[in-house]
């Protein structure tokens, strides 16, 4: 099996797996209890927590543990927005093609009458810090935009985006889910541990100190009463592994990683009628996302599973809609070219021999799809148009 998915999950590194284990056969005890057992599991979390925080080059009072990654956005901008309402600030800032973790709780501020204004992202999917000066405006509560999408890799000007916002006195949020232990990071952000080799189910929110969050879930005084619920000590430990590992072989790994997805788009670009979706030099090491007109996505998806080749079509949190991507809509993307996409995205566990068998497949694939395609005939013969 070829895994070339690698945005969706990531398979547990053996250093967060064997973290675990231990912690679940050792420190097994709720870390709110004030016997041993219980002080041993708060230990551990609280070293997980330093260790982690090191790695983001933030204070461990700063980092509050959550289910991942969807959770500390939801909880990032809601505190930032009703921080902002309360001085009389109610104008969100964002970008078009975020991930819906982020969109959905924009649009369930705005029917709480906060004004959300997206920025286009253009061609390439970006926006430049003089966008984000030029929207900025008195009533600004909150800027957030993503570190890296995580569909098509480009990755955003962030450090310049977080100085002007900085200079304006505006709080900014950015979801970095994607760029984790993959990227340098050192701004306020949301993480998940199972993006870079880590579990499932566990995430950070790392927000600067002055920045008063608001709880999501009310309940005990974990997390320093910011998030109710036992901390799941294990997974957290696992996730602080996981981060320390990505970190210590972050250059060498991109290196390596950046090689073969240049390798891969060098021979997807070969196919007649495709494109590359995304900013083709700022962009995620792993990340690959191509349209090819004529065909679908899903199919494109099944066949190459039957070779033993694990791709998508665009995030895996939407993997099962109708509906085009957003992100690829929001880049000018036709509806018809945004059906017809593949994202590959691989890790320093992907080889060249890997890359090849992706490049015998995908050609043959699409080949094999477009000759079944009536649509695909009348482009052929000159009866429509080309898109691409």
């Amino acid at each position: 099996m070829i895994y070339a998915d690698n945005a969706a999950t990531t398979k547990m590194s053996g250093a967060a797996a064997n973290a675990m284990t231990a912690c679940m056969q050792d420190t097994w005890g709720n870390p709110s209890s004030l016997y041993s057992l219980g002080q041993r599991a708060k230990e551990a979390l609280e070293d997980a927590r330093e260790r982690i925080a090191a790695c983001i080059g933030a204070s461990p009072k700063e980092i509050t543990f959550t289910s991942g990654g969807s959770e500390a956005d939801n909880q990032a901008i809601r505190s930032a927005a009703l921080l902002g309402a309360r001085k009389g600030k109610r104008h969100i800032i964002s970008t078009a093609f975020e991930h819906h973790a982020v969109l959905h709780t924009l649009k369930r501020l705005e029917g709480e009458g906060f004004e959300v204004e997206l920025l286009p992202v253009g061609a390439l999917g970006t926006v430049t810090a003089q966008q984000v000066s030029e929207a900025i405006r008195e009533d600004t509560a909150l800027v957030t935009i993503m570190y890296a999408n995580n569909e098509i890799g480009s990755v955003l000007p962030v450090s310049e985006i977080g100085a002007v916002c900085r200079e304006r006195g505006v709080i900014f949020h950015t979801d970095a889910v994607q760029a984790a232990g993959h990227l340098p990071i050192d701004d306020l952000l949301s993480l998940s541990a199972h993006k870079f080799h880590g579990p499932k189910g566990i995430g950070a929110l790392y927000a600067r100190q002055g920045v008063p969050l608001t709880n999501l879930i009310e309940g005990g005084a974990q997390e320093r009463g910011k998030r109710a619920g036992t901390e799941n000590v294990p997974a957290i430990v696992g996730m602080a592994a996981a981060l320390e590992e990505s970190c210590s072989h972050m250059a060498e790994n991109a290196a390596k990683v950046s090689a073969l997805r240049d390798k891969l788009i060098a021979g997807l670009s070969r196919i007649p009628h495709s494109a590359l979706n995304g900013d083709p030099v700022n962009r995620l090491p792993g990340n690959v996302n191509f349209c090819f007109e004529g065909i679908e996505g899903e199919s494109l998806l099944l066949l190459l599973d039957d070779r033993g080749i694990c791709a998508s079509s665009g995030s895996a949190c939407t993997s099962g809609s109708l509906d085009p991507s957003h992100v690829l809509l929001s880049i000018g993307r036709p509806h018809e070219v945004a059906h017809g996409s593949l994202r590959l995205s691989l890790c320093e566990e992907n080889t060249e021999t890997d890359v090849d068998a992706i490049l015998k497949a995908v050609p043959e694939i699409v080949n094999y799809l477009r000759n079944m395609s009536p649509l695909w005939k009348d482009k052929v013969s000159g009866k429509r148009a080309f898109v691409l």
